[in-house]
């Protein structure tokens, strides 16, 4: 018997007070007529860091494996995860042009996270009215330590 996964979808967004400085997340979890609205924040951290942090901690507040759609407006995490993260892996975590891979720790962490999961990534375009993004937005506004 086949496992049917379960569908759910995420609305992702990091606000940063300067790049770097004190920065906030938020995910708006749903599942059918189920909701969960997570934030939290960092003293020091730079725009990529905490966008990836908005990811992260949402996959990780997922308890089992499911088809989850993504909804970030950050380009810099769904091109990390859709284009660039196999050929960072073949060159050692290096880019095409042989330099390290910034926050490589969290691109890892980030892998692991999403690795049980069926991952479909969605980009918006930021403060463009997209209720769940706004309140994305919301969550990692407040999040700001």
């Amino acid at each position: 018997r086949r496992r049917v996964l379960r569908e759910l979808e995420t609305d992702t967004d990091g606000a940063c007070s300067g790049n770097a400085g004190p920065g906030g997340w938020g995910t708006v979890l749903m599942s059918g007529n189920h909701r969960k609205e997570i934030s939290g924040g960092e003293r020091e951290t730079t725009n990529h860091r905490i966008e990836m942090m908005s990811v992260i901690r949402g996959a990780e507040a997922l308890k089992r494996g499911c088809r989850v759609d993504i909804h970030t407006d950050s380009t810099y995490v769904m091109k990390g995860m859709t284009e660039w993260l196999e050929g960072w892996k073949q060159r050692g975590w290096r880019t095409a042009s042989k330099q390290p891979v910034k926050n490589v720790d969290l691109w890892q962490r980030l892998e692991k996270a999403l690795d049980r999961h069926e991952v479909n990534w969605f980009w918006v375009k930021g403060h463009s009215g997209v209720a769940e993004n706004e309140r994305a937005d919301e969550l990692a506004r407040k999040g700001i330590p």
